[in-house]
């Protein structure tokens, strides 16, 4: 058996260089990771480095172990996973950018000029809320560096009376289930030399795995509503509440772990229509304006902030009460973010100049 992986292995990387030779060109030397997961009262870390399998066995608690090794970091931090709130009120500066897509060092510079971070990327912005509507994961190559990031900052942002929502957008759920066509090819190659597959590396045991499952998939804070992609106008003829649409989503999120095929609202939630598909707002059969207000009114908010359909920049849609906030980061050239402090909006550029919300 031993043999037949070993052999598996190498004719994986073959098709991986194979690929990326077509696709993009790939350091074969990379370094990833670490990926940690609790064993026998302990953790075991492993990680590539320069193309080097390594792994460790660490005994005893997880809380405050720290592991740097070949330029790679995580700072693990108590092992409780704290469900969060999908309802949150109160007078604090507010901040949203979606789609960073693996682009790490854009989405850190975008974080520092804009006051989220300092320059030794703390989390900088007291007790605000910065809220990532999903998509870090797939397509660029610093997608782990970005779980391990969030990770540690989100509990800086409670730390200093703050608040990081991450949520989960599609391609978080893609890559849980197993549907790596958007994975870079790097995340390909890690996946080969640790022999297993990509989503191995994030299942319930593992400390990102069991992270990103207590992610919910939308958010309301204050007097506007978070998602991934959009909310559909069916939702409001279905009359469920916030919590009940993230409790059914969160239930439901890895087929694989599921006893039963998701069927009725839950099955309804992960397609076209779902809050990490839909594209209404923007193309397809488009939501009336009547039909927006209609779902501001269910929800009791007065806008809806969503990524997923790239835009130039953040824009509105609907008279404002649509906030399209997915301002291209994937590319790894610009991105934007958006501020809302009470009644006032605007837009932080990459440069930190504070631009005005269209």
């Amino acid at each position: 058996m031993k043999v037949w992986a070993y052999i598996s292995s190498i004719i994986l990387l073959m098709l991986i260089v194979a690929c990326s030779e077509k696709e993009q060109k790939i350091n074969l030397n990379i370094s990833d990771g670490p990926y940690i997961s609790v064993s026998d009262g302990g953790l075991y870390a492993e990680w590539i480095c320069n193309g080097e399998v390594n792994s460790r066995t660490i005994s005893g608690k997880q809380e405050n172990y720290t592991f740097s090794e070949c330029g790679l970091s995580a700072q693990l931090r108590s092992s409780e996973v704290v469900p969060d709130l999908v309802e949150y009120q109160g007078e604090f500066k507010l901040a949203a950018v979606s789609d960073i897509h693996g682009q790490y060092n854009l989405m850190l510079q975008l974080f520092r000029n804009n006051g989220i971070i300092d320059t030794d990327n703390n989390w900088n912005f007291s007790d605000g809320h910065l809220v990532i509507t999903g998509d870090v994961l797939d397509r660029g190559e610093k997608q782990t560096e970005i779980l391990w990031f969030l990770y540690h900052l989100e509990h800086q942002a409670l730390e200093a009376g703050g608040k990081l929502h991450l949520l989960l957008g599609n391609h978080e759920v893609m890559v849980l289930n197993g549907d790596l066509r958007y994975l870079n090819n790097k995340y390909q190659y890690t996946a080969a030399l640790l022999d297993r597959r990509y989503q191995a590396l994030f299942t319930e045991e593992t400390i990102l795995g069991n992270w990103l499952r207590s992610k919910n998939v939308l958010v309301k804070v204050n007097d506007s509503l978070f998602t991934h992609a959009g909310f559909h106008p069916d939702l409001v003829s279905a009359n469920l509440s916030l919590s009940v649409i993230n409790r059914i989503f969160k239930e439901h999120l890895v087929e694989s772990e599921l006893e039963s095929p998701r069927v009725g609202m839950a099955e309804y939630l992960y397609k076209k229509s779902g809050p990490i598909w839909f594209r209404g707002y923007f193309k397809d059969d488009k939501a009336t304006l009547d039909q927006v207000h209609s779902l501001l009114e269910h929800f009791d908010v007065n806008h809806i902030v969503v990524g997923h359909t790239s835009q130039d920049k953040i824009e509105t849609r609907y008279q404002g009460k649509v906030i399209a906030i997915d301002s291209s980061i994937k590319l790894g050239d610009y991105g934007e973010i958006l501020f809302i402090e009470g009644q006032q909006k605007w837009r932080g550029s990459l440069s930190g100049e504070s631009l005005p919300l269209d």
